[in-house]
């Protein structure tokens, strides 16, 4: 996924903050050098907040920030040390490292939700597969709108926004589709409407699926 050119914005706007808290350094009667806590607190509460709604709390960005944060004293070491886990986070960002990351845990569930549904497949619980394949599907779906900014609704308007987005082509999103149909038609009790044939290859193409887009 490509950052977001608004978040890639207000990072440059809190790196550029850094100079301005700097400006206010001053020297204590011990000759420690000090943050002027004003503008160190309005730079710091900015990055909490952009670092929690961007990478999340569970993040290790966002627990070392919150961490050193808490124990401020207003020494200037102690800003350097929390500048560093904001440029760290920064470039993590703009690289694209984190959502890389994150779909490769995303791929591990899903993963083991396909073997789930090999495990049915050969006992030859053919329409339960079908359903659980439809289940690691709608999680790639729904993950990759995430990845781009996508909403979650329905999972053939998910399917028809991605390809619009350029996320795949019109011919994966038909073949999104064809799966769709099958999961639905078992979910309901259709099972007459796909093959055992058909269910393997479903589990295959959703594998090839996640590795190619996920």
């Amino acid at each position: 996924m490509k950052p977001d050119p608004t978040i890639s914005k207000r990072f440059g706007e809190l790196e550029q903050g850094i100079s301005k808290v700097k400006q206010h350094i001053w020297r204590d009667d011990f000759g420690q050098h000090r943050v002027e806590n004003s503008s160190f607190q309005e730079w710091a509460t900015n990055v909490a907040s952009l670092l929690q709604r961007v990478l999340r709390e569970d993040s290790i960005h966002f627990k070392n920030f919150e961490s050193h944060y808490s124990k401020f004293e207003g020494f200037d070491y102690e800003f350097d040390r929390l500048i560093g886990i904001f440029r760290a986070a920064k470039s993590d960002y703009e690289g694209g490292y984190l959502f890389k990351l994150n779909s490769l845990i995303s791929a591990e569930v899903v993963d083991g939700i396909l073997e789930q549904a090999q495990e049915l497949l050969d006992a030859k619980y053919i329409g339960p597969a079908c359903v659980v394949v439809g289940v690691a599907l709608e999680t790639t779906v729904k993950k990759l709108c995430e990845n781009n900014s996508i909403p979650h609704a329905k999972l053939d308007k998910m399917n028809a926004d991605l390809a619009k987005a350029g996320v795949y082509n019109v011919g994966v999103q038909k073949q999104v589709t064809a799966w769709a149909h099958w999961r639905n038609d078992a979910a309901h009790g259709n099972w007459n409407s796909f093959t055992e044939q058909d269910v393997t290859d479903m589990i295959k193409g959703v594998q090839r699926f996640i590795a190619n887009f996920l």
